[in-house]
């Protein structure tokens, strides 16, 4: 994407009612507003909240949000010029239960409060493959302790992934943790079972792998 694209997006999201992009220093210092707030201040109602981490162009945020208008859904990712398409794409369509944050995941404890949130998905995380990279990769012990802040009590994960290394090091860990795994399926579209919220919303880089026959991955579990 050229640079001047870039800049008309960014300069498109400040016109956007649906997008927050704080600084870092006013995330860290406790000052973001809708900590705490997002169904009292934003959505205006009481529906359970639902995040997806490193949302990209915010095609499984609006997918989500278009199949369930009975809950919310907040889109993260640290590159505006990506949920860009999403934001715009609620706007359009008048989707009162979407937003995008523009931060780094590390800092969601800073952006919902205690038990805020009732579902996680993280879709296609870069694995992180080499050992040096294993503290980012998001579904790592410290993630994993991050989320369960935010969660509510009975809160979900979802990963849904086409790195086999991801699934497999993922499942590995639950399993070693003693974490709840509700749902595996190492082949979501071969394997019969996948909620339906994970066969029928693809992504743009997903349609690509499964043009080349990559299978998708997909694991539903509780962090305990």
């Amino acid at each position: 994407m050229g640079s001047k694209n870039k800049l008309k997006r960014f300069k498109e999201n400040e016109t956007f009612t649906n997008v927050f992009q704080p600084t870092r220093e006013e995330v860290v210092s406790g000052n973001f507003p809708l900590k705490g707030k997002w169904n009292s201040d934003f959505f205006k109602n009481d529906h359970p909240i639902i995040v997806e981490l490193g949302c990209g162009k915010g095609e499984y945020t609006i997918g989500l949000a278009e199949r369930n208008p009975n809950a919310n859904y907040i889109g993260i990712d640290v590159k505006g010029a990506r949920f860009w398409r999403g934001a715009k794409t609620a706007a359009e369509n008048g989707m009162n239960n979407t937003a995008f944050v523009r931060t780094q995941i590390e800092l969601i404890e800073d952006i919902f409060a205690v038990h805020e949130v009732s579902e996680i998905w993280i879709t296609f995380p870069d694995p992180q493959i080499k050992y040096k990279r294993t503290k980012h990769r998001m579904t790592n012990s410290e993630f994993l302790k991050l989320y369960k802040r935010i969660l509510k009590p009975d809160g979900v994960m979802n990963l849904k992934t086409d790195s086999e290394f991801m699934h497999g090091y993922t499942l590995g860990l639950l399993h070693g943790e003693g974490h709840e795994v509700l749902y595996a399926n190492h082949n979501v579209y071969k394997n019969e079972g996948s909620p339906s919220e994970v066969l029928d919303i693809q992504t743009f880089y997903e349609k690509q792998y499964l043009e080349i026959n990559k299978a998708i991955t997909y694991i539903r579990f509780k962090i305990k």
